[in-house]
């Protein structure tokens, strides 16, 4: 059994009988504890200071993707929302992450740390060199989005509940264990924490009060199960691919050696 993965709650019947609002909070929370990504060897091998510097960059290449989706993703919601009042606080999303002119908010700090690991700005931003298991996934997550119920669009976003509690252990952890790793190089996370939780608040406030059958709380528990799969399928595959020496890399994914 994956030491970092214990816990067996029975998710699938956790809406039977119908929750109150802190009840269901409270379950999505426990989905967070224990489905989220900070559980994932890749990430433990993150924070102890064992990742090659090629499997550093591999991580922030793939990743890239899954930003660089992220106001697409939003602009998908927000075009499916009636509620002007929702649709307005819904889109600060995309202002974050877009900022102003496309290339001054959360992506371009994402493509910077990545070039600061030192890759190709323009490699990363094409996305060719990605896993293919990334490009699955970011799309799958953009699909289930334009696809499902608002509700569980909105429900699958709250995987930002428990952004902080990552970010509080990858940041100090690389900079305390990587000297190639500076605060420039994270400057992408110094906003995080406060953008996840405002967003987070909204989204858990719209789940809580949207989710008013046992049915739509179940879909919603699916959708954060679903969410949670999709980061761990992506941490699946690096470690799949550049673990052991990077024995396992697809053709045409990126190789360490060629970023050198």
């Amino acid at each position: 059994m994956n030491e970092f993965v214990t816990a067996r709650t029975d998710f699938a019947t956790a809406a039977k009988g119908g929750l109150s609002p802190a009840e269901l909070e409270a379950v999505l929370r426990q989905v967070g504890a224990e489905r989220y990504h900070n559980r994932h060897p890749y990430h433990h091998r993150m924070t102890g200071g064992d990742l090659t510097r090629g499997e550093m960059q591999a991580w922030a290449l793939n990743r890239y993707c899954y930003q660089a989706v992220i106001p697409r993703k939003d602009a998908t919601i927000l075009a499916r929302a009636e509620d002007p009042a929702f649709r307005a606080e819904w889109r600060k999303r995309i202002e974050d992450h877009d900022g102003e002119d496309g290339w001054s908010g959360g992506i371009a700090r994402w493509l910077h740390l990545a070039t600061s690991l030192g890759l190709d700005a323009e490699m990363v931003k094409s996305e060719r060199q990605a896993l293919p298991a990334t490009r699955f996934a970011v799309g799958a997550y953009l699909s289930f989005c334009a696809n499902r119920s608002l509700l569980e669009a909105v429900a699958s976003s709250l995987t930002e509940l428990f952004s902080p509690v990552i970010i509080g252990e990858r940041v100090p952890a690389m900079l305390a264990k990587y000297d190639y790793i500076t605060e420039d190089t994270l400057a992408y996370f110094k906003k995080r924490p406060d953008q996840a939780s405002r967003d987070s608040d909204f989204a858990l406030a719209y789940v809580t009060e949207h989710a008013d059958t046992p049915e739509r709380q179940q879909l919603a528990i699916d959708a954060l199960l679903f969410k949670c799969d999709v980061l761990w399928a992506m941490l699946d595959a690096l470690q799949h691919a550049y673990a052991e020496s990077g024995k396992n890399i697809p053709p045409g994914a990126f190789r360490p050696e060629d970023a050198r």
